[in-house]
Parts: C-alpha cells; structure tokens; sequence
C-alpha cells in the first residue's frame, strides 16, 4: 500500500499515491503479480485472489539476529537477556509506532476460509469487472494494532525478562502506523482467534524448542 495510505488500508488504496521508498521494489513485485490476476481473470474468467496480509509471526519463524522481523527479534534478544541475566534490553525507536500482527496459523485458516466460499460469494471479489474499481485483492489481518512500546513490554513479560526496557529515541521509527481494514472479510464471516499473548507464548516454546536459535 501507499507510504501515506489512509488508515486502516482499504483494499481500494491500492496504487493511489506513492510507495514506500525503502521497500518499492517488493512492493512492485507484489502489484505486478495482483495486476496479472487481475488481468487474467478479466480474459481468461480464471479465478485468481491475492490476499494481503499484515505483519505475521508464529511457530518456524526466523530468528536470526540480523535479519529476522521485529516479533522473533524481541523473542530472541529477551531471552538471551533473561540467560545472560542482564539488567535491560534497548529497542530501537521511541516506541510510539503502532503495528498490526497476525499468528500465521490464523493467517492459512484465512486462506483455507475463502478458497472454500461458494461460487456466489467468491466471484464477485475477482475483479472480472474492471469498472467494480477493486482488483481481486482481500486484506488479512485483526484489524487492531498495538505500539512498539506494548509490544515489547508484552514479550518481556512473556519471557520473563525482569530487567529493564529501555528505547533508543536517536533511531528511527519507520512509518508511524499500518493497520489493515478487514471489514470486508470480517463480514465474509471470518475472524482471527488467536490473541496476541497466547501467540507470543506459542511462538517463544517454538523459539525455545528450536535449537539453532537457542
């Protein structure tokens, strides 16, 4: 979505202004492939839907100290603070960014979800009619989000760090907000489950049990 995109992201502000510099180029690659379903449906009434999904996290995630995301990163750097018994962890960032996040169990439920809707309910969101203005895009999401500053107060609680939390405010912060609206596949029926401290739970036994990241 656009770097000044509205919020929440409406699948209609696909490509209405500009996008993130830093992340064009995944970005583009994205679009290209929504733009070819789209087109594809319209010739050849192939059945095609891209879905869009938040920030996701969950069990099999990447952990790797330089280029993991910020969920397995928090993960990562508490519990080795809580081994090393060190007296803080400094994040990056003052904190005040919000975020939207989504257990990548609820994420393939969303798929498995829509792949199965009836015809009638699954057609009209594949943008055979070019002149409906939405291409065959479905957000996926929770349809809430939380600040950087929560979020890492929530994993430091769920590892158990009982030292500080501490935020570099001279880094940067990124874009002050992304969160998805999910109303049109909320009122498809569907809805995410898992709550955020249960799924930060799961995640760091995952983390724990995972003996290339312990």
């Amino acid at each position: 979505y656009p770097k000044l995109s509205p919020q929440p992201m409406k699948e209609e502000h696909l490509l209405t202004s500009e996008l993130e510099p830093t992340n064009r180029p995944y970005a583009l690659a994205k679009i290209a492939g929504i733009e070819m379903c789209w087109s594809y449906n319209r010739q050849y009434k192939t059945q095609y839907l891209a879905v869009m999904p938040t920030n996701l996290y969950g069990p099999g995630d990447n952990y790797h100290p330089e280029n993991s995301h910020v969920i397995p990163a928090l993960i990562r750097r508490f519990h080795e603070a809580k081994q090393a018994k060190a007296s803080s962890v400094t994040v990056w960032g003052s904190g005040t960014p919000k975020r939207e996040f989504l257990y990548s169990e609820d994420m393939a439920d969303a798929c498995v979800y829509l792949m199965n809707l009836p015809d009638e309910k699954f057609v009209p969101l594949l943008g055979q009619d070019r002149n409906d203005g939405l291409p065959p895009l479905m957000n996926i999401g929770v349809g809430h989000d939380l600040s950087i500053r929560e979020l890492a107060e929530t994993v430091k609680d769920v590892v158990g760090f009982e030292g500080t939390l501490e935020f570099d405010a001279s880094k940067p912060d990124g874009t002050p907000r992304k969160l998805m609206d999910v109303g049109r596949l909320n009122n498809m029926g569907w809805k995410a489950t898992k709550d955020m401290r249960s799924g930060l739970a799961t995640a760091y036994q995952d983390f724990i049990a995972d003996s290339a990241g312990i």
